[in-house]
C-alpha cells in the first residue's frame, strides 16, 4: 500500500454513482443468501477509483469484493445467530458491509460499519437496502478511538501489514477486556497471529485468483480465548 499519492485530473466526486455504476447485484459464494453490489476484476475497478478520486498509488477497493475472512464470519453469523441475536454490532473495516449485514440478517439489534474508504459508505447503503435490512456506518478511523461500547465486534482480513495487523490486534484485545466479544475472520494472512486466540469455525470459502493465490482459500473465525 502506498502511503503517498500523486494527484491527477478528475470530475466531481460522486461516491454512489460510482459504486452503482461500476459494480453488479451478486451473491457471494459462501453466503449465496446475500446480495452485494460487487466488481468482477480487481484491476479496472482500482484504475476507474483513482481516476474517479484523481489519485495514484491508492490502496485496493476492498470494498468491491467479498472477501474471505468476511465471508467466514458472514457464514458463521448466519448459522449461529445466537452471536448476534438482540446485540450490538461494530463491524471493524466493513468494506462492502457484508458482515454487519449478515449480523443484521441472523437477529443483531444494530450494525455499525467502520471504514475509512470514502466509496464504502454508499456501497454498504446499497447493500443494506438490498438485503433488507438497516445497517449504520462511520468514516472515523476507529483505531484512534477507544473500542465502541457495543457487545459484539467483528474484523475479518485485517492482517495484511505487520504493523497495522499488530495494532488492530491490541485494540481488538482491548476490546474484549472490556467485556465484547470479538469474532476475527482470517484466511492464512502472513500477519494473522493465532496466539491467544480459539477457533471457533473453518470454512473452504470459494474465491476467486483476481484476489487470491488460491481458488479456495481455508478460512477461520476465531475468539479471544
Amino acid at each position: 500500500m502506498s502511503l503517498t499519492s500523486d494527484r491527477i485530473d478528475a470530475p466531481a466526486l460522486d461516491p454512489r454513482g460510482f459504486v452503482e455504476r461500476n459494480t453488479r447485484l451478486q451473491h457471494p459464494p459462501h453466503t449465496p443468501e446475500l446480495a452485494l453490489h460487487l466488481a468482477d476484476e480487481i484491476t479496472p475497478i482500482w484504475r476507474m477509483t483513482e481516476e474517479e478520486l484523481g489519485e495514484l498509488g491508492l490502496p485496493p477497493p476492498f470494498w468491491a469484493f467479498a472477501w474471505a475472512g468476511g465471508q467466514a464470519i458472514a457464514r458463521y453469523l448466519l448459522d449461529h445467530p445466537h452471536e448476534a441475536q438482540g446485540r450490538s454490532v461494530f463491524d471493524f473495516a466493513t468494506g462492502s458491509g457484508l458482515v454487519a449485514i449478515a449480523a443484521m440478517k441472523a437477529g443483531a439489534a444494530s450494525a455499525i460499519g467502520a471504514d475509512i474508504d470514502r466509496f464504502c459508505e454508499p456501497a454498504v447503503a446499497l447493500n443494506a437496502r438490498a438485503n433488507g435490512v438497516m445497517v449504520g456506518f462511520t468514516s472515523d478511523n476507529a483505531l484512534d478511538h477507544p473500542p465502541p461500547r457495543v457487545d459484539l465486534i467483528t474484523a475479518g482480513d485485517i492482517a495484511y501489514e505487520k504493523p497495522l495487523a499488530q495494532q488492530v490486534r491490541n485494540w481488538l484485545a482491548q476490546a474484549h477486556a472490556q467485556g465484547a466479544r470479538v469474532l476475527i475472520g482470517d484466511p492464512g494472512r502472513t500477519y494473522f497471529e493465532p496466539s491467544g486466540l480459539v477457533q471457533l469455525a473453518e470454512y473452504r470459502v470459494p474465491t476467486t485468483r483476481e484476489l487470491e493465490d488460491l481458488e479456495v482459500k481455508k478460512t477461520g473465525v476465531w475468539t479471544f480465548a
